[in-house]
């Protein structure tokens, strides 16, 4: 598989971006600065814009799927909106075949009708950032193309790769502890066992412990 994957020097991509090679899957990382993607077999790195739709277009022109793992600088989260505009218009245009993108666990269902960031639970500094995503995947709803939305547990961190974890849909998935959390090496696997086997086009998906 061809996957176009943006984002892909961060804490998420970065371990989206192994999980892809380790599956032999070919990559092409669209980032910023290229100079900081690691020279792997399986990988080409190329400077692009997220938030320029002419430019994915022509990024994503052969992709079997497209997969944007960006995260705005915390004091414009305005630009994931922006960046997702740009996305649902670049791979209509290019005709890649699915766009997936990496979202946040805010709007996850707590109850009936509220998610985490109604709930009051949510940390007042996340709250920005949290209804950016919940936009965000409100963009894509609305959006002709085939798109997934994958919101992680309510906490991910780097840590150990185990391969156990369960599935869930627009609802948080908590342990018996009532805790929801997922390492980014798992989610990574989550991410690919998607776009290796479609379950959820037109959807959103979440994965924890």
């Amino acid at each position: 598989m061809n996957v176009v994957l943006y984002g892909a020097t961060g804490m998420i991509g970065s371990r989206v971006l192994n999980e892809l090679l380790a599956r032999g899957h070919s990559v092409t990382a669209v980032v910023r600065d290229a100079a900081k993607v690691p020279q792997l077999d399986g990988v080409i790195a190329l400077k692009g814009d997220v938030l320029d739709g002419q430019d994915i277009a022509a990024k994503t022109a052969r992709a079997d799927a497209v997969v944007s793992a960006f995260s705005p600088p915390s004091a414009e989260p305005e630009k994931l909106l922006d960046a997702v505009r740009a996305l649902i218009a670049g791979v209509k245009e290019s005709g890649a075949k699915r766009l997936l993108v990496v979202g946040g666990a805010g709007s996850l269902f707590v109850a009936p009708g509220v998610d985490i960031i109604d709930s009051g639970h949510l940390p007042e500094q996340w709250k920005t950032i949290a209804i950016a995503h919940r936009n965000a995947l409100n963009l894509l709803r609305a959006a002709d193309i085939d798109w997934t939305y994958f919101s992680p547990a309510a906490f991910i961190q780097p840590g150990e790769r185990t391969g156990k974890f369960r599935l869930g849909g627009d609802s948080l998935v908590v342990d018996e502890k009532g805790t929801s959390s997922i390492s980014a090496e798992d989610y990574a696997i989550a991410l690919v066992d998607e776009l290796e086997h479609p379950s959820h086009s037109r959807k959103r998906f979440t994965a924890a412990y």
